[in-house]
């Protein structure tokens, strides 16, 4: 198996992470006030968003390519883009994801900012969603 690199992508390259997304039909886009952080073999393999929010950042746009998943590629890639972040990380996820966050070293049901708790309320209207956090 190659090796794999988890590097944050130079904006420049941005628009490869949503070439990414869009190869494998996801909803997911790279977001512009974020940082982007890819997983890498040759091509790109994974991909992340760290947005600021509220003294702390939301990890969205989590997707790792389903023909290299269960390798430990998504865990990797989450762990490498929030070394040495200061403050909370939050994220959104289905609640069949919530085991593995807790690995990750996520807690269920964190004290959101108002900011957060407020899209959770919208995004929950339409999809099962929770929240998790880090670093709290």
């Amino acid at each position: 198996m190659p090796d794999t690199q988890y590097t944050l992508l130079a904006e420049p390259l941005w628009p490869l992470m949503n070439k990414f997304y869009r190869s494998h039909q996801s909803s997911m886009k790279a977001v512009r006030d974020a940082q982007l952080w890819i997983a890498r073999r040759e091509e790109i393999i994974g991909a992340l968003c760290l947005r600021p929010v509220a003294d702390g950042h939301w990890l969205t746009g989590l997707f790792v390519d389903p023909g290299c998943r269960e390798q430990g590629i998504a865990g990797a890639l989450i762990a490498e883009a929030i070394k040495g972040l200061q403050g909370p990380v939050w994220l959104f996820c289905h609640p069949d994801l919530r085991g593995f966050y807790e690995r990750r070293g996520f807690s269920f049901d964190p004290v959101l900012p108002y900011a957060m708790a407020e899209r959770l309320s919208r995004y929950a209207r339409s999809k099962p969603m929770i929240a998790m956090g880090a670093g709290l």
